[in-house]
């Protein structure tokens, strides 16, 4: 019953306890037991934000980066962002690393980026993962490096990312990093294919143009042992 957890956040939130106040952002921001309104969300994330709790941190970072009930201002969400990446939230490490990459409230500094993509990517989170091969993909930040790309094209496919695994048969299509498989290529791209990767079906198509039947078959088969490993 969001109407009556609404109510008791609301006390505890007046009373200053820092998750009731996150939880009372959480529920004005998605409109949960109350009429959605970001400028309350916005307040109590705010609240929670100024007493250190990690999430509200970083959830006042993205309202700031999107402009939600504040004016957009990414200096400030790049702020709330370092704070909550500091304290180690994996997801506003992320957040922090992307501010970097585009170069939005802070200088554009690719070694930066590289640092807190690899802190989120270390605890796990696939979007980091992936993006953290991309930069080693294109010596962005660090020297090139094909091989670490697929370690970390690799971690984030498993866990279900489709550009990760567009990325893996992309690198398998050209030999790069590994030996030029077409089988593997086909493999990968077929997995992300599921998913409706417009570049993996786009590769599917070059790659069969190359393959003979029964390799075609091969790959298929692969994908659908990888998936069932995966899921």
């Amino acid at each position: 019953d969001y109407k009556e957890a609404f109510k008791w956040w609301r006390l505890a939130g007046e009373q200053g306890f820092v998750q009731a106040q996150f939880n009372l952002g959480l529920m004005y921001a998605k409109g949960q037991g109350v009429l959605q309104d970001y400028k309350e969300s916005i307040k109590w994330f705010r609240k929670a934000a100024e007493q250190g709790h990690a999430l509200a941190q970083n959830n006042l970072g993205l309202m700031y980066a999107k402009g939600q009930g504040v004016r957009q201002d990414y200096k400030e969400a790049v702020k709330w962002f370092r704070k909550s990446a500091e304290q180690g939230h994996y997801r506003a490490q992320y957040n922090l690393a992307l501010m970097y990459k585009k170069g939005q409230g802070v200088l554009q500094d690719y070694k930066q980026a590289v640092k807190w993509y690899r802190k989120s990517a270390e605890q796990g989170y696939p979007s980091a993962q992936n993006n953290l091969g991309l930069m080693y993909y294109d010596g962005q930040g660090v020297l090139q490096d094909y091989k670490e790309a697929i370690k970390w094209y690799r971690l984030a496919a498993e866990q279900g990312v489709p550009d990760a695994q567009n990325n893996l048969g992309v690198l398998y299509y050209h030999g790069a990093g590994v030996v030029q498989d077409y089988v593997m290529a086909h493999m990968y791209w077929n997995i992300a294919a599921v998913s409706g990767n417009k570049n993996a079906i786009k590769g599917i198509g070059s790659v069969e143009k190359q393959m003979t039947p029964s390799q075609v078959a091969e790959a298929q088969k692969l994908a659908r042992e990888w998936m069932r490993t995966h899921q």
